[in-house]
């Protein structure tokens, strides 16, 4: 069904800081996120296009899921199936490889708002029911996400999931973020509390093994500058939840962000380029414009029992809890 343009909703939070957060009911997307810099200029840190750009078909084949609800699975799943109970399930895949939900996951559904709070800690509620043997995938899936916007400037998301039948869920967001507002983000700071990343082939499928960071270049486990850094790795995290999981740090404009979470894992993504194709909020950079933290379970999990499972059954509740905080220094 072709989504038209007046069926497209913005929904803005505003905290007593002047931040702004602006949330599409297109694929449940984060559409900016403006917050004040050490030199008390309102800057935009998401990278997205325009809210129009989402139903149109070059944002469907450029498939970069801005700042965008995935699921039923975020990531990738090898051949485009998987086991439960002995029975194989058969999904959408691309040369053997199921990315984010197939073809037209959550990212491409117009999400339902349930309810909207203003004043004090404003949120947004927005589900999407996913039925049986959509994308491949078994049972009556019905996901939501919440957004808040704390007064101490803290984006929390959460993203819950019940099912009618034995399935497998994995839910994020895939925000980009540039904390300067424009340009690249090469010169930003990242640590991660990881010790340990996904071993992935040549198709970045997952291969069931870990790769030891000690001495890896992609090791930050301390504080490191991006530089033009390509990333698209899964980190496995060894913090639990409510510690900080990630840093990025923006000298430029002073903002810091710590992303914490409940999540086994954090893909960080950072492109070297983004679709020229689209009309963009912000200006950015030719090379390495942006990143993403999406705090999930491991990709391919579905496929290795020494994985953490991603199975969800009837009567259990699937919940991914996670919070980009944000402060600034002068």
């Amino acid at each position: 069904m072709k989504i038209k343009k007046d069926q497209l909703k913005v929904i803005s939070l505003k905290n007593g800081q002047n931040t702004c957060l602006e949330i599409l009911n297109f694929g449940a997307a984060i559409l900016s996120f403006k917050i004040t810099d050490k030199n008390d200029v309102p800057v935009n840190i998401i990278v997205s296009p325009r809210a129009e750009e989402f139903i149109t078909q070059a944002y469907k084949e450029y498939n970069k899921c801005f700042g965008a609800s995935i699921g039923r699975y975020a990531g990738r799943i090898s051949e485009g199936k998987f086991k439960l109970d002995d029975e194989t399930f058969k999904l959408y895949q691309n040369d053997g490889v199921h990315l984010h939900g197939g073809e037209r996951g959550f990212q491409y559904k117009l999400w339902e708002v349930e309810e909207e709070t203003s004043g004090h800690n404003p949120t947004v509620t927005l589900s999407y029911t996913s039925p049986n043997e959509e994308e491949g995938y078994p049972g009556n899936l019905k996901a939501s996400v919440t957004y808040t916007l704390t007064e101490e400037n803290e984006l929390q998301i959460e993203y819950s999931a019940t099912t009618d039948k034995e399935t497998v869920v994995n839910l994020t967001n895939h925000a980009y973020f540039n904390l300067n507002g424009e340009g690249s983000i090469s010169d930003h700071f990242l640590q991660l509390d990881a010790r340990q990343m996904l071993e992935v082939d040549k198709k970045l499928l997952p291969t069931g093994n870990l790769t030891k960071l000690k001495e890896h270049p992609k090791n930050f486990s301390e504080s490191k500058l991006i530089g033009n850094r390509s990333l698209d790795d899964t980190f496995v995290l060894n913090s639990g939840r409510d510690e900080t999981a990630a840093i990025l740090y923006a000298p430029l404009t002073g903002i810091k962000m710590k992303l914490s979470t409940n999540q086994p894992g954090v893909v960080a993504y950072a492109p070297e380029e983004l679709p020229d194709g689209l009309n963009y909020r912000t200006e950015i950079s030719d090379s390495y414009p942006s990143l993403c933290l999406e705090a999930q379970n491991f990709p391919n999990a579905p496929n290795f029992r020494n994985f953490p499972s991603a199975v969800l059954k009837p009567g259990e509740k699937y919940y991914n809890q996670i919070t980009y905080a944000f402060s600034v220094s002068k």
